[in-house]
């Protein structure tokens, strides 16, 4: 609409992107506000999805969360599992077997990398790379196989145990493993070149959704976004727990800060994964799989905090001397996470938005809990 020469400026207007929008990769929903096509703000809104997780919890003995935990990321699930049981043997004072501890190693980062494969895969698709997609999850095949074998499961495992884990890994099972890590990492090259020798995959990633490492700091950020910014936080090194102290690797730490830096970051913590399974498996003591856990439980509190392969995941379990804990807590990486999407956003086009976002690897159980 025109008055005489002049033209009327167009107004600002928020958009819906979701719940059914594929960027989301979940049931919630991102807001934004665009004036023309350059966004201005932006508010991420959850709640489609509420389960009431930490309810559930005390309606359940201690050994009954653990297959629910599973259900909190079903793409991380070993590593909920992990951080739930080690919440528990903190309230109850358990040492857990070093044998126990290192096969949680194994499992931990075998479920590391298969996230981080995930994650790839989706967000090539939302790039437009249907190539990468498919090696990506060609190459999960291989690490699910791996927990297959350790508990016969596929997605949702219920391998850990309060005071260890529910058996003893295969004869067989360092052997396959060690063949499928030298493959995997001769295909993790390809992906690099495949990935990164694409123009457009550089255009749509490097400057694009930085966020300062001060304002990851202020917000909570933790895991790969943080460490994307130069943060070299990482809790396996930082505050050690299970056996990570015993073994050497790198925290994976990139400076720019944009969508680029954090799938660099995710592409490093993969060979780092290897080396961490590699030492694990070299390294494994003989002995039992599972501690002694008490008959009876205490008036008493624990906690733990790990390093999830979306960040800092963090469990609060308070007993109140029943066999069922009087309060569960959770705190979820990506639902901090997502709330620095603003800072993240403005400025940006709305097209930036798929990329921006998918590089957060967002996950809607553990989020909406």
């Amino acid at each position: 609409m025109t008055t005489g020469s002049s033209v009327m400026p167009m107004a600002e207007m928020w958009i819906n992107m979701g719940p059914q929008h594929p960027f989301t990769h979940g049931l919630w929903t991102l807001k934004v506000k665009v004036d023309g096509e350059t966004i201005v703000d932006a508010e991420p809104v959850i709640g489609y999805l509420h389960r009431g997780f930490e309810k559930l919890c005390e309606n359940r003995t201690y050994p009954q969360i653990v297959p629910i935990c599973d259900r909190l990321c079903y793409v991380a699930s070993m590593s909920w599992d992990h951080v739930y049981v080690s919440a528990v043997e903190n309230m109850l004072g358990i040492a857990v077997p070093a044998r126990a501890e290192y096969i949680r190693v194994v499992a931990l980062e075998i479920q590391r990398i298969a996230s981080h494969l995930v994650w790839l895969a989706s967000f090539m698709t939302d790039l437009g790379n249907l190539t990468a997609f498919l090696y990506a999850m060609r190459e999960r095949e291989m690490f699910i196989d791996m927990l297959q074998a350790l508990c016969g499961a596929r997605l949702t495992y219920n391998y850990p145990r309060i005071g260890g884990v529910s058996q003893d890994i295969p004869k067989n099972f360092a052997h396959q493993c060690l063949k499928q890590l030298d493959l995997f990492e001769k295909r993790l090259r390809e992906y690099e070149y495949l990935i990164e020798e694409s123009e457009v995959f550089r255009i749509r990633t490097q400057g694009v959704g930085y966020l300062r490492p001060s304002d990851a700091i202020n917000l909570g950020v933790t895991g790969p976004p943080l460490r994307a910014a130069g943060v070299p936080v990482d809790l396996r090194t930082h505050d050690p727990y299970s056996a990570y102290a015993d073994f050497d690797f790198n925290v994976c730490v990139e400076k720019e800060s944009d969508v680029f830096a954090r799938y660099r970051v995710r592409i490093n913590e993969m060979r780092e994964g290897c080396s961490l399974i590699r030492q694990a498996l070299k390294k494994m003591p003989a002995g039992p799989v599972i501690g002694k856990v008490p008959r009876h439980i205490p008036k008493a509190d624990g906690w733990a905090r790990t390093e999830d392969p979306r960040g800092e995941a963090f469990f609060y379990v308070q007993g109140d001397g029943t066999d069922r804990p009087y309060r569960v807590k959770i705190r979820s990486p990506i639902f901090v996470t997502v709330s620095a999407a603003p800072v993240m956003l403005r400025g940006y086009k709305l097209a930036d938005v798929p990329s921006i976002m998918g590089s957060l690897d967002m996950c809607l159980g553990e989020s909406d809990r």
